[in-house]
């Protein structure tokens, strides 16, 4: 794969403290949303962005279990490696652990509790991996944008304005755990100063890209959902919503195995030797179906 090919990074660490004691013993990204891992979902955001090579960040004791589960990505037509981050010191140090990872090439950073869902939002989201030049984020319509980093916005839709947390916001629209960034991101994360809560915040970034009017903001309007599974009530509602969607359609939500299939990174024997791989379940079941129905 070229160097110059957008890179993936899911930021799996942290503590989970706002989840114990459920986290006392496993890491937040490994913990059930219905019925496939929390990581499933970010790492099928990325599959749906047109991204091949992944890095998994987790904390020392976390990363084996990540390992475990998803091996080296071959299973889908994918790579993933692993790094370490010994201490979590902001998202945007992401940045800094992946420097030789990403090299040369654009990148592409999910926070590994963020969930995205979304017709057409694969459209949206390859369209935006297309780009070579500066840096794009998500926005989103929120109740309470105090608890968020918060996009204000022009008349035309062109950001002005970036507050991590305001307690005077003076916009709805938060931004979302998705960022894709051009290869400056790791010279302007290497410049940034800690915050006053010791981090390298990400929003500082975003700020620099602001400035240099090489940000760009993409609205997910009212038919996206984006859920953070950050806490007990956040991660039970996320399990619900993608528990509804499922049954009602009988398609599931962030399958990379599906996902692999459909963009033609697996053939169909390798698709029928993974459903093999699994108990008698439905997610097995599904896999078949899908073979069925590409044979008709």
């Amino acid at each position: 794969m070229p160097d110059h090919a957008r890179k993936g990074i899911i930021l799996s660490g942290g503590s989970g403290s706002r989840l114990w004691p459920l986290t006392a013993s496993v890491s937040k990204q490994l913990l059930p949303v219905y019925d496939k891992p929390l990581i499933y979902y970010p790492l099928s955001t990325l599959m749906l962005s047109g991204i091949g090579e992944i890095l998994v960040i987790s904390s020392p004791d976390d990363l084996p279990a990540y390992e475990k589960l998803l091996g080296d990505g071959s299973q889908w037509g994918i790579s993933l490696r692993y790094a370490v981050q010994e201490h979590p010191e902001g998202i945007a140090q992401a940045f800094l652990i992946a420097r030789d990872f990403i090299g040369s090439a654009p990148v592409c950073l999910i926070l590994g509790d963020n969930i995205f869902y979304a017709g057409g939002l694969s459209q949206k989201l390859a369209l935006v991996s297309r780009r070579d030049a500066g840096a794009t984020v998500f926005g989103y319509y929120v109740r309470e944008p105090e608890r968020y980093g918060v996009v204000t916005l022009d008349a035309d839709g062109r950001p002005i304005a970036l507050e991590e947390k305001p307690r005077n916001p003076q916009s709805h629209y938060a931004v979302t755990g998705l960022y894709f960034y051009d290869n400056d991101v790791i010279g302007i994360a290497e410049g940034l100063q800690p915050s006053k809560r010791g981090e390298l915040e990400i929003t500082d970034v975003n700020r620099v890209y602001l400035e240099r009017q090489a940000l760009q903001v993409e609205i997910l309007g009212r038919g996206t959902a984006w859920l953070d599974a950050g806490t007990h009530d956040s991660l039970l509602d996320a399990g619900a919503f993608v528990r509804a969607i499922e049954e009602r359609q009988g398609l599931k939500i962030a399958c990379p195995e599906e996902i692999a299939f459909r963009k033609g990174l697996i053939d169909a024997a390798r698709l029928e030797e993974l459903a093999a791989s699994f108990a008698d379940t439905g997610y097995r079941r599904y896999l078949l179906e899908l073979l069925e129905e590409s044979r008709r």
